[in-house]
């Protein structure tokens, strides 16, 4: 019985895991992830179609243009 009772307590502990990078979805051109809070790591891009934040590496962030020098 305890052994029944531990098969059981370890299905339902693995149905709740979830998978590995297949829980997020990508955005930037497949580069970045739509999370609800970015990583210490990533910085924050635009917003997913969920309305979740798309968060890019900081390796992967373009650079700003250069600002036009006015003279």
């Amino acid at each position: 019985m305890t052994q029944l009772l531990l098969l059981i307590m370890a299905l339902l502990v693995l149905a709740h895991v979830p998978p590995g990078r297949t829980e997020f979805k990508r955005c930037w051109k497949g580069q970045g992830a739509c999370r609800t809070y970015c990583m210490r790591q990533e910085t924050f891009m635009h917003l997913c179609p969920d309305a979740s934040l798309c968060c890019l590496s900081y390796a992967f962030k373009p650079r700003p243009l250069p600002k036009p020098e006015s003279g």
